[in-house]
């Protein structure tokens, strides 16, 4: 009886513990998966990193399958003692016994060289037997960073770098200024028609940039902005259709009681969006605000219009493009100005993450 009691007791955990080991192998495909895209994104810029620390000789030599910026190592010895060092490369030779050393070669030949022990100079050559060209050269890694520098030089990056700072910025106040009033009115004034004036503007969205490039740029050719940073700034005081979108339906997400509460206090339309929408706001600024900076960051086809035959004047984006085309045949400084462009936005984007992150989720889900 007390045998039969425990077995009806006995509980049956088999299916608990097939679903735990279901689960945790889904959750190991799905992490595997994800590191393997991260792994996937991030391969390009760390071949741009390693290039860029790299020399041509270095470069060339990546093509066979060297994937560091490793350089020879050689060996200065004044073996025929007029004074003069003479310079020898160092290779991992194979000896009789099994063993290898690093030997400085010092008379090759087609079967038989005359190595010297950097180690022991005093004991002579050492004859060994074989083709040295099927030799390993001795390497260590020596990554140049000059590069860096040299191209800082060659770009003149405070120059270029102050341009984009002055562009995008001004443009920035501009987009805010504009996007901010423009949203305001569309979120919380009864203006007739507002629905449809609204949908036109979302409209211009999608209408190519292309369609109003030309008659854009007979305008500003015809009142002499052309050359000048005007074109490139002046547009985004008069707001952005798609800024508009974002800030008006964030502003929507706001509870209008808070708006009356200000307005039985005394304020105005005016003070009611400097201190009662603005403060609750600050994630979709920021958002409309990284936006555009990048946007700018990256803007290459106004500049190169409007600033043609200007090379003073010059965003980072065609300075770089210029400098590509100038100095192809050096890759290294190719990558390395390319990394450096990329360093502000980075910085930028990693300083404001959370609230970043926070304002492209508001302004784009919630309604």
């Amino acid at each position: 009886m007390a045998a039969a009691a425990n077995q009806s007791k006995a509980v049956n955990t088999a299916p608990f513990y097939s679903h735990q080991l279901r689960k945790f192998g889904i959750i190991s495909i799905l992490t595997l998966f994800a590191f393997m895209l991260v792994f996937l994104f991030l391969l390009p810029f760390a071949n741009m990193a390693l290039i860029s620390v790299k020399t041509t000789d270095q470069i060339t030599e990546g093509a066979t399958g060297v994937i560091w910026p490793m350089e020879p190592i050689t060996y200065t010895y004044d073996g025929d003692g007029d004074g003069d060092q003479d310079t020898y490369d160092l290779y991992i030779v194979p000896m009789p016994d099994g063993s290898t050393r690093q030997l400085a070669l010092v008379q090759p030949g087609r079967q038989s060289s005359q190595f010297l022990d950097p180690s022991n100079p005093e004991a002579g050559l050492i004859a060994w037997e074989g083709n040295w060209r099927g030799l390993s050269r001795v390497t260590e890694l020596h990554p140049h960073f000059e590069n860096f520098q040299t191209a800082w030089d060659m770009l003149d990056f405070p120059k270029v770098f102050r341009n984009t700072l002055i562009i995008a910025l001004t443009g920035m106040i501009g987009t805010l200024l504009s996007s901010i009033c423009v949203a305001y009115a569309f979120a919380r004034f009864p203006i007739p028609g507002k629905n449809i004036w609204f949908i036109i503007l979302i409209g211009t969205i999608i209408l190519p940039s292309q369609v109003t490039l030309i008659p854009t740029y007979a305008f500003f050719a015809k009142i002499g902005w052309t050359g000048t940073w005007l074109p490139l700034i002046v547009p985004h005081f008069f707001a952005n259709a798609f800024n508009v979108f974002l800030l008006r339906q964030f502003f929507m997400t706001l509870p209008r009681e808070l708006d009356e509460a200000a307005m039985i206090d005394g304020a105005g339309p005016f003070k009611v969006l400097t201190s009662v929408i603005i403060p609750q706001s600050w994630a979709a600024i920021i958002a409309v605000a990284m936006f555009h900076i990048i946007f700018a960051w990256n803007d290459y086809f106004n500049p190169l219009i409007y600033l043609l035959g200007q090379p003073d004047l010059l965003p980072i984006s065609v300075a770089v493009q210029q400098f590509n085309f100038q100095y192809g045949p050096r890759p290294e400084l190719v990558q390395a100005t390319s990394l450096m462009a990329m360093v502000l936005p980075l910085v930028l984007f990693l300083f404001a993450q959370k609230v970043f992150m926070r304002g492209v989720v508001i302004t784009g889900v919630e309604k």
